[in-house]
């Protein structure tokens, strides 16, 4: 804790911590299965232990124990701006106890425990600077290796204490421990810049450097440690460290002996200059200061070989200015101020410290990068979907328009009873994909998919419910002693999310009320293109159509026509996969973004890129669907003019309508599987994020009841601590005396109000006179002499104390001890006076009357037992 002469600081002490587990979940929740999520669980398994040797262990005071240590700081320093470090995200919960509290009677320590990571890189660098300090100590001073690694060592824990202060209020949420509060941080980091600037003085007095650079050293060391006193000494919210454990007799020693040597280099120039006045008047004054040391601080410091030294020459200067100079000595505050020189400076704290430092998560990119990647590919999703929207919504237009014209259904149409081949094919592709069974089976199993997404989002949100309720309770039971964040404040953005996750489900349900929908109206068509073919063409009206027509330039145009619509929809088909097979790595452009300007313009960059990436893909497709378009209209143009060429009959009108609602219902089930495949999907995916959602959930929870486990021990350590009543008022005056054997009780006083005067009672009956040498022992045994009373003043003669009789506690003056019962009557007895017989006797000098100096041989009566019950407290007289 304390070397001789120079202050070191203590460590403090961790809890453990598992890391590895917390970050593996989040590793294996957000990066896909692979090498590289191996990789980085592997790096949180390495984390983890690293930690444990820097905190879980004694470390020696060395180097490789220092480099411990700023490795596992650089790491942390690394996977900050990676990792969602926060109570609601990634809790992980670190506690650590303050370096300077022992603890009180009852055991424990003051210690805090925050889910904070900027809370743990606060404590790693206190203890680099802790251990830093103490590696400096151990260093021997009497070689120039030793000064330099001492002066480098004292640098850097000042460098590390400057920098925790500058930065703990903004790392943490709440008030820190005293050891690393500003003020204190700031203290320790003045006191090792003046034990590095000592160093530095210590080595140009070896070096044998100049006086006057010397001098310098020395006066600027003593205005660091004069500094340094200060702050101690007149910041009441300190350490008692910095009190109880010698560190301000050392700072004020420390002064006085820098302030010494700094005058007596000083003297030396001041001779060199032939200054002799002025010499002694230096060295008189260093040597007052070493006097002051020596007399007050002499177990801190030993200043015998500079006084000794400075006695010298003050003796020697005084002689020669005696017999020589006859210079006039001026007085001390006439003497020009030493010069000050800074060889010392903080230490600046920056990443890496570490000489061996290597990157654990290299490849893993900053969280601010993974949320720009988020919401980059959320925009591309956007935008993928809306034109693949697009094209497949002009596809269903397309075949809406074909199906309600009957095409191509009524151009191949020629004989009138037998079953056209484009609803041949259509009713081939409905059996082929199963027909009704496959659309009955989607429809069984999504509302159990549904059920199940419902049962794990209730499920997540109903352990935050739990635990809500339960950090409620435990507020209103223990009020302002329950520091931490409320639940119902944490859990925000967690039920955000929840509420989200419910309304997508919703709208999911939505969707599939109108699937249903849309099935019950189409499933009678969808039913017959199901049936064979003998069937089919049984339940289709037969027909007598023109059959003048075949071959004619109408019926060649629809054909060519059609054509050019199914090339424009399989050429929709080859864009949509283009567009899902577009891939480019964000992440490199985003890095070199944050890089650059140290922050991301998410939206600028990825609007630009999304341009780039799918800028001719939008404009193919939009000159896709303008196509079809301008297709559909002259179709519909040629089918008028059809349409007035044939001879319109009952039969031939409803066989059209029958072949119409064929080609629909094809159209109708083809979506209808789509949907439903996708909805299947949908609550598939669904679940996995609502999985990870619970999970996410339980962890915080559990983060949370370790935390409130943590504090809950620390508040029944407290209370333990604490007085169970408030404090016992002072014993009166007249207890203590009492109590303690041999001690003359002081006369009371009366007190300063008003009390009625009772009439005076005569004094007790002094015991009997000695009369010869003899004394009668039936008289003794008759009447024998009360035991002296502590709360009566002492005999004159200091032997015997008067008797106080038993009764209630009334005021008692000068001439009047007190309350005494009236004498029983009684049988004569020549010793027995009474109140108003009583022989006159002479009364020496200072003595009190009715009082009788009992012989210095008879012993001394037994004392009676006092009342064993504690005595009422009353007003003192």
């Amino acid at each position: 804790m304390m070397a001789t002469t120079f202050v070191s600081v203590p460590f403090k002490k961790a809890s453990e911590v598992d890391m590895a587990k917390p970050l593996s979940k989040f590793i294996q929740a957000t990066y896909p299965s692979g090498d590289t999520q191996a990789e980085y669980v592997r790096a949180a398994e390495e984390l983890n232990s690293l930690r444990k040797n820097a905190l879980g262990r004694p470390l020696d005071k060395h180097d490789s124990s220092l480099e411990i240590l700023l490795r596992y700081y650089d790491q942390l320093c690394s996977i900050e701006p990676k990792f969602p470090f926060s109570e609601n995200q990634l809790c992980l919960t670190f506690t650590w106890k303050d370096a300077f509290d022992k603890g009180s009677l009852f055991g424990g320590s003051v210690k805090l425990a925050l889910a904070s990571l900027g809370y743990e890189k606060s404590c790693v660098l206190f203890n680099v600077g802790a251990l830093a300090s103490q590696i400096a100590a151990e260093q021997n001073l009497e070689n120039d290796e030793g000064l330099k690694a001492a002066a480098k060592y004292y640098q850097l824990a000042s460098g590390v204490f400057q920098h925790i202060k500058d930065t703990v209020l903004s790392a943490l949420n709440r008030e820190p421990t005293m050891d690393i509060c500003p003020d204190t941080v700031g203290t320790l980091s003045l006191i090792m810049l003046a034990q590095a600037q000592e160093v530095f003085f210590l080595k140009a007095a070896a070096d044998k450097m100049k006086d006057a650079i010397i001098a310098k050293l020395a006066n600027q060391a003593a205005d660091y440690y004069g500094d340094a006193f200060k702050q101690c000494q007149y910041k009441e919210n300190l350490p008692k460290y910095f009190y109880f454990q010698e560190v301000l007799p050392v700072l004020a020693a420390k002064h006085c002996m820098m302030q010494a040597n700094a005058e007596y280099h000083q003297s030396v120039l001041a001779k060199q200059q032939k200054k002799f006045g002025e010499e002694i008047g230096r060295l008189q004054h260093a040597s007052d200061s070493v006097k002051t040391v020596a007399s007050r601080y002499d177990e801190y410091i030993n200043v015998k070989d500079l006084s000794d030294k400075i006695a010298r020459a003050l003796t020697a200067a005084k002689k020669d200015n005696d017999f020589i100079y006859h210079d006039r000595v001026p007085d001390v505050k006439d003497l020009e101020p030493v010069g000050k020189a800074t060889l010392v400076k903080s230490t600046p704290v920056s990443h890496p410290m570490s000489q061996k430092y290597t990157d654990l998560f290299a490849k893993m990119v900053p969280l601010a990068v993974q949320q720009s990647l988020s919401i980059y590919n959320q925009r591309r999703a956007d935008l993928v979907n809306r034109l693949i929207g697009q094209m497949r919504e002009s596809t269903n237009l397309a075949n809406g328009v074909l199906a309600s014209l009957n095409l191509p259904a009524a151009i191949e149409d020629v004989s009138g009873d037998s079953i056209p081949q484009s609803i041949l094919e259509k009713s081939k592709v409905v059996a082929q994909k199963g027909g009704l069974q496959t659309i009955d089976q989607f429809m069984r199993d999504l509302p159990e998919l549904l059920q199940r997404n419902r049962e794990i989002l209730d499920e997540a949100l109903k352990i935050l419910d739990q635990e809500e309720v339960s950090d409620h309770e435990l507020k209103a039971k223990f009020k302002e002693r329950w520091k931490r964040t409320p639940s119902s404040e944490l859990y925000k953005p967690l039920r955000a999310e929840g509420a989200n996750f419910r309304t997508t489900l919703d709208r999911a349900v939505q969707a599939d009320q109108v699937v249903r929908e849309r099935y019950a109206a189409h499933r009678e068509v969808i039913a017959l293109l199901c049936k064979p073919e003998a069937e089919l063409n049984a339940a289709i009206p037969s027909g007598n159509p023109t059959k003048s027509l075949q071959g004619s330039e109408v019926i060649m145009l629809l054909k060519t026509l059609l054509a050019s619509l199914n090339e424009v929809k399989k050429e929709r088909e080859t864009f949509e996969n283009d567009i899902k097979s577009v891939q480019f790595d964000m992440s490199s452009r985003f890095l070199t973004a944050l890089a650059q300007d140290g922050a991301i313009s998410e939206e600028a960059i990825s609007v630009t890129e999304l341009d780039r990436l799918y800028g001719g893909h939008t404009e193919s497709v939009q000159q896709n669907l303008k196509k079809q378009e301008e297709l559909l209209a002259k179709i519909q143009a040629a089918h008028e003019e059809f349409s007035k060429s044939t001879q319109s009959n009952t039969d031939a009108n409803q066989r059209e309508e029958m072949l119409k609602k064929l080609a629909a219902g094809h159209d109708q089930f083809v979506e209808l599987v789509a949907n439903l495949n996708e909805g299947t999907k949908f609550y598939n995916g669904f679940t996995e994020i609502l999985l990870k959602f619970q999970t996410k959930c339980s962890d915080i929870v559990f983060a949370r009841k370790t935390e409130r486990d943590e504090l809950l021990k620390d508040l029944q350590q407290s209370i333990a601590r604490e007085p169970s009543a408030p404090n016992i008022p002072a014993a009166p005056a007249y207890q203590i005396a009492a109590s303690v054997g041999g001690t003359t009780p002081a006369v009371p006083t009366p007190a300063p109000r008003s009390v009625f005067q009772p009439k005076p009672q005569p004094p007790a009956r002094p015991p009997p006179p000695s009369v010869g040498a003899t004394f009668p022992a039936a008289a003794l045994a008759a009447d024998p002499a009360p035991a002296p009373s502590a709360s009566m003043p002492a005999s004159v003669g200091g032997v015997g104390m008067l008797s106080q009789a038993q009764g209630p506690p009334y005021p008692s003056y000068q001439g009047y001890p007190g309350f005494y019962p009236m004498p029983m009557p009684m049988a004569y007895n020549q010793y027995a006076y009474g109140q108003y017989n009583m022989p006159y006797m002479y009364h020496p000098p200072g003595q009190p009357p009715f009082q009788t100096a009992q012989p210095p041989q008879q012993p001394q009566q037994p004392q009676q037992p006092r009342y064993p019950y504690p005595q009422q407290q009353f007003y003192q007289q």
